[in-house]
């Protein structure tokens, strides 16, 4: 979660009391919620001893943290106040989804987050899916640290998208998202597809209101990729091993992808894909349109 990255106090409370910023039409300020915070990367000005309970050493020598309570470390914060911190934030953005999650049952819209390292092609992915399911009504929430590039291109597509920048931020909460559904006005039953920042490591505890979490795995990325951020993939209901059009360029093993997905969550969906050859893109239409009608099910039978 956020304290993964170094999120203190000192940094939360300088976040949620930063001036309001004038952005222009389409962009929300991640700044201007109650509960925002920024990655402060450790520097919380505190001279603390050592804390040698959350790490150890292995035979090798190497360090592994993430053995305390807290799962984490933050140089200077104990680990019962990173419990804290992290209990207070969750428990905030956890309200926040739970909002967003009745707005579009309501709507029998059907939300997907998608997740993935930069680079792996998530929007050239959103692009040729966009154009892949035609007349099936839909809008995007584009999730940056800065810049209007991805909602720009996902604008040229004719679809509607709204660009949520987080400045220092490190993924998308449920806060900015039900912010950036006002502004949306979504139809009812729509898709809506939250692109979140890249990053592997925090989004994958923040509920944000979706149905499910996709994470886009790049052929290009490595095999063990699932095994170093298991946390993520656990998470998610589906993974897309894209780029799979590169595999025979880059040696990619598609079947030890697989086995190491699998292992981290045994139950999780694996599609192979290449946005840009289309190899696989009708089982990926297919497998949103089917989320959409259980959506539509859903709301018929309440």
């Amino acid at each position: 979660m956020c304290t993964v990255c170094g999120c203190g106090q000192a940094s939360f409370e300088a976040h949620v009391h930063a001036p309001k910023k004038k952005l222009p039409f389409g962009h929300v300020d991640a700044t201007d919620h109650t509960h925002g915070h920024s990655c402060g990367c450790g520097g919380h000005g505190h001279d603390h001893a050592h804390d040698h309970s959350h790490h150890h050493h292995d035979a090798h020598g190497d360090l592994h943290f993430g053995h305390g309570p807290a799962g984490t470390e933050v140089p200077g914060m104990s680990q019962a106040r990173l419990i804290e911190i992290e209990t207070s934030i969750l428990s905030k953005n956890d309200a926040y989804a739970a909002q967003n999650r009745l707005r579009l049952e309501a709507m029998g819209a059907f939300a997907v987050n998608l997740v993935s390292s930069p680079g792996s092609g998530k929007t050239t992915l959103l692009c040729a899916t966009i154009s892949a399911l035609g007349a099936v009504p839909l809008a995007v929430i584009e999730g940056d640290q800065q810049t209007s590039n991805d909602a720009d291109r996902i604008r040229a597509t004719g679809a509607r998208a709204i660009q949520v920048n987080t400045g220092k931020g490190c993924h998308l909460d449920a806060h900015m998202v039900g912010h950036a559904m006002d502004h949306l006005k979504l139809a009812t039953h729509s898709l809506l597809f939250i692109e979140n920042v890249g990053n592997l490591v925090c989004p994958a505890a923040f509920d944000l209101g979706e149905d499910a979490k996709v994470a886009i795995l790049s052929v290009t990325e490595g095999e063990d990729k699932p095994l170093k951020y298991p946390d993520m993939f656990t998470a998610a209901r589906l993974a897309i091993l894209n780029k799979t059009d590169l595999a025979p360029h880059c040696d990619a093993d598609l079947d030890a992808y697989e086995a190491n997905l699998r292992r981290v969550n045994p139950q999780i969906e694996i599609l192979r894909l290449s946005a840009r050859t289309g190899e696989g893109m009708a089982a990926w239409v297919a497998w949103l349109q089917a989320g959409l009608a259980a959506k539509a099910r859903q709301e018929a039978a309440e």
